[in-house]
């Protein structure tokens, strides 16, 4: 871990960062995006995350990329069947922060059409939640990942 990183420093419960853990494996962290200062936060954004500092995805190992492959599908199928999406999006686009993560979001059914796919929170009728609503979604999200997830106690 690097001390300086935000994800390492997310991964030790520290930080603006943090978020609900929907799931965790050896190599993987699974978590939504962290509720709003707001308490309104959209629902159905996750992050997939190394726990081993890597800072982009041709630094994983083969080993790491697998888990990260599963856990995106697994949060796929999960995210489709708890909140009815149109789209399920996925992206590695992280700039700011070097250390591997994957962004796995939903496009909520409705979103209007100028509302582009990295946009999708932007809409301001998209489904939101507050602490409690985001973590009874993360414990159902967390049912998908113990069924198809190899079990690893962390």
């Amino acid at each position: 871990m690097a001390e300086d990183c935000l994800i390492c420093q997310k991964h030790r419960g520290e930080g603006a960062l943090v978020g609900p853990r929907v799931w965790e494996g050896q190599e993987v962290m699974v978590t939504h995006r962290p509720v709003a200062r707001d308490s309104q936060t959209f629902l159905g954004y996750l992050f997939v995350e190394t726990r081993r500092h890597a800072a982009s995805l041709d630094a994983l190992t083969e080993s790491e990329a697998m888990a990260v492959a599963r856990a995106v599908w697994v949060g796929a199928q999960a995210l489709r069947s708890e909140l009815g999406p149109d789209f399920v999006f996925s992206a590695i686009a992280g700039r700011q922060v070097a250390h591997f993560h994957q962004h796995l979001f939903v496009r909520h059914a409705g979103t209007p059409v100028q509302h582009g796919w990295m946009d999708v929170d932007d809409w301001p009728e998209a489904p939101r939640g507050d602490g409690a609503r985001v973590a009874a979604l993360c414990a159902r999200l967390r049912e998908y990942f113990q069924r198809q997830m190899p079990t690893v106690n962390t």
